[in-house]
Parts: structure tokens; sequence; C-alpha cells
């Protein structure tokens, strides 16, 4: 049984208190397909990640959609971003991930797509939290939803990654290293890669429904850079549970995180007249990405640290490109959401332009030393907006004089304060961290 229910994407805060047990995944089912029936007649795609209890929550979720008098098209094991492209694809009314991300396998949670690949319309999120609290029905039995597989599912995404770029890629003379984190990209990933010419060295692709980025993927990089050296590849790539975000490896065996990535694709699509507005990054992406994106006169904004927040500030600017440090990267000009497969792809093909490797092209950006602490308090009154607090950040802020920034947060999901100092000097940066801690601490006692 998953220990809590993770979360949802498109359904509204309350939802995401409710433990993950199979009857609220069968109520889910049902309010859902209810909610989409009444748009007229009603089809949703079901993908999952590889950890054990996406069996069971499926197998709910396709009993309520089915009672709903929804059809269901299951996809099986797929990356989240396959399932945003499926569900345009076959012109579903709504798509439905299974899968906690880079978490491991005894969480799980839900995220569901719009017909159109993106969040769900408002009055949907709405519709279906006031149908979760109303008596579960069931349709007559003529009005039962079928349920049916798509086998191809993984060869349509295949071809849809690979169509991301030129036709006339070749990347022969290529050797990478992916790790699959024994998720939701074991197979297809590799297919990507190997169809468009690349030796690829496989690791961490036999999920047995337990070890989900356990050790391996975007969270735990260490296989991933020794396997790098070892095989004397060009670059290595780390995948999470549902392939929604990316980091890399260069050949000297350096970890390449979101920011660097995110600055590689965006200097190509300048360098090439195609990129449209600016970037779109978080409160946490590095001051170093701001200041190398100026230097290109790049314009640069800002977000809440989720990549949903990502994506709203690219759709109300009609830019293409954003992303997170963390390796969720978003390229609106390919796909509606983050996909860590086809976001690889545009930075190879960047490497290929330049005729770089991924250590040279990273070289552009430098990053600046960022401390991240946390504070842990009992709960009640942020911590962050008591004025004493607010008063400590003032000063430590003027006092870094413009080489810096402060961001204090309370977590989203823990009792905690993490506070977050970056700027140009490694050792004043932790000094004002820790100073700032101590403020912190003492309204917390």
């Amino acid at each position: 049984m998953s220990r809590k229910y993770f979360g949802t994407d498109g359904i509204r805060g309350r939802v995401g208190q409710y433990p993950i047990t199979p009857d609220f995944m069968l109520k889910l089912g049902w309010a859902a397909g209810m909610a989409f029936r009444r748009q007229g007649a009603c089809r949703v795609l079901i993908g999952k990640d590889t950890r054990i209890s996406g069996y069971m929550f499926e197998s709910a979720l396709e009993a309520g959609l089915s009672a709903a008098g929804a059809d269901v098209m299951l996809l099986g094991p797929m990356p989240t971003p396959a399932i945003a492209y499926l569900t345009r694809t076959f012109h579903a009314e709504a798509g439905i991930v299974i899968s906690a991300s880079h978490n491991p396998h005894d969480d799980n949670g839900i995220k569901f797509f719009s017909g159109q690949g993106t969040k769900l319309p408002d009055d949907i999120e709405l519709m279906i939290e006031e149908l979760l609290d109303a008596p579960m029905t069931v349709v007559e039995s003529a009005q039962l939803g079928k349920v049916s597989r798509i086998n191809d599912a993984a060869g349509r995404y295949i071809e849809f990654c690979k169509s991301s770029v030129p036709t006339s890629t070749d990347f022969a003379g290529l050797k990478l290293v992916i790790d699959c984190a024994h998720g939701a990209a074991y197979k297809v990933a590799p297919s990507v890669f190997r169809e468009l010419g690349a030796e690829v060295v496989v690791l961490s692709a036999q999920p047995n429904g337990l070890n989900i980025n356990d050790q391996c993927g975007s969270t735990h990089t260490e296989a991933l850079q020794a396997a790098v050296l070892a095989h004397q590849a060009d670059f290595g790539i780390a995948l999470d549970g549902d392939a929604d975000r990316v980091l890399m490896v260069d050949h000297t065996g350096v970890l390449v995180d979101g920011d660097e990535l995110l600055f590689i694709i965006a200097r190509d699509l300048q360098e090439r007249g195609k990129l449209r507005g600016g970037v779109v990054g978080t409160l946490m992406s590095n001051l170093g990405l701001e200041l190398a994106l100026a230097e290109l006169q790049i314009p640069f904004v800002r977000a809440q640290v989720g990549d949903r927040y990502v994506i709203a500030e690219l759709q109300e600017r009609n830019w293409q490109l954003g992303g997170e440090g963390s390796g969720h990267l978003v390229c609106l000009q390919h796909t509606t959401t983050g996909d860590a497969i086809i976001a690889a792809l545009q930075v190879m093909m960047a490497l290929k332009r330049r005729e770089q490797s991924l250590a040279e092209a990273r070289q552009g950006l430098r990053k600046c030393p960022q401390v991240l602490l946390n504070v842990r308090f009992a709960g009640g009154e942020n911590p962050v907006e008591h004025p004493t607090v607010q008063a400590a950040c003032a000063r430590v802020t003027e006092r870094m004089a413009g080489r810096g920034r402060v961001l204090l947060r309370k977590s989203g999901t823990e009792p905690l304060v993490r506070v977050m100092v970056e700027g140009e000097d490694e050792v004043l940066v932790r000094g004002y961290a820790e100073e700032l801690v101590g403020v912190v601490s003492e309204i917390c006692a």
C-alpha cells in the first residue's frame, strides 16, 4: 500500500490531502469520468510508471471511469510527457498519469492532462472536486465504458521524440550512457537515442516495482558519473522515474544540472534566430544563469518553484523555453510539458551544431555559489513573514550590494523553512546563510 497520496496536478489542493487508497482512486476515477462525460462522449488515457502500486491504482481508476460511462485506453508504463502527447494524438478528453515522479516506490500520485496535453480547465477541476463529495452512482449497463489497450504507444512516442530534431539527424560516433531510474522510460529512452545512431550504454532499466529511483536516476547520479568514465562515453543522461526531468554528465564525470542545460538550449535557439521571447526560470534558478543570459541579451524571469508555474509563465508571455535546476525543462516549441528525452535531444543538437563537448558548452555559464539550509519548525504561522526575519533578510541583501540574492520560503510539503543565499563569494554566502538560519531558528524556538 502506498504511504501517501503524493498529489494531483490539475485537481485543487484539498484532494492532495487524501491518503491514496484503492477506494479513493475508484471514486476519483468516477468523479473524473462524470465530469469529462458532461462535455459529451468521453475517452480517457491512463499511463503509469513502474512502481508496484500502479497496477492496483490503474485497476481502480479504470473501474471508476467505466462506472461513469467513460471509455478507457491503457498505455502501460510510459513517461509522463508521453501521456500528454498521446492524449492529443488520440483526441481523448483527458489523460491520467499514475506516478510519484522522482519519489521512492512507496509513494504514488496522480496527474491529469486535458485533451490538449495541458492542465485541466478550472471548471473541470471544480466539477471533479464537487463530485468527490457526491454519492457514487453507476450508469446503465449499456452505457458502461469500454476498456482497450494501445499496443503501439511506445513506438508512437519514440517517433514523436525523434521528430523534435531534423530528419537528417545522425548521432553516429557518439557514445552515451543513459540511466533510466528503473522507471517509465526504461524501454523507450534507449530506443530513441539508438535509432538516431548513437551508441547507448543503459543503466537501471530492470524495474521490479520496488527499485524505481532507488540509488539511480536524476536524484542519485553517482553510478552514472562512474559509468561515463568507465565506458569513456561522450556524456551521460539521467532521467527520473517518470522521465519528465533530466540531468546530464559530461565526459569528465561532472554533473550538468538543469540551469546549465537550459542555458545551452537557449543559446542555441538564439544563435539560430529561433528563440521566441526569453527564458523562464524559478526562484531557485542559479544567479549565474540570469547573468549568463543577460550577457547574451536574452530576457529572463523567475516563476514560483514548480514546473506548473514555469509553464504558466511561458504561456502568459508566449515564450517557449523554461525550466528548473532539478532538470524539469520545458520546450513548448515541441511539447506541452516537461520532457526529459526531448530536452536531452535539444542539448545534443546544440552540441552538434557548435561541434563542442558538453564540458565545453557548459563553460558559457559560471554558476554562483549557492547555499541552501533548512530550519525545522513546529507549524503554525509562517516564520518567513515574521518582521524580525524580514528585517534580517533586508540587512543581508543590503550588505550584498547587488552582487547576490536571498530567498527564504516555507516548504510546501514539510514543516521546513528553506534559507537560500547565493553570490560571488562562497565564504560570505555561507556566512550570510548561517546568520539567517540563526534568526529563523530563534523565531521558531
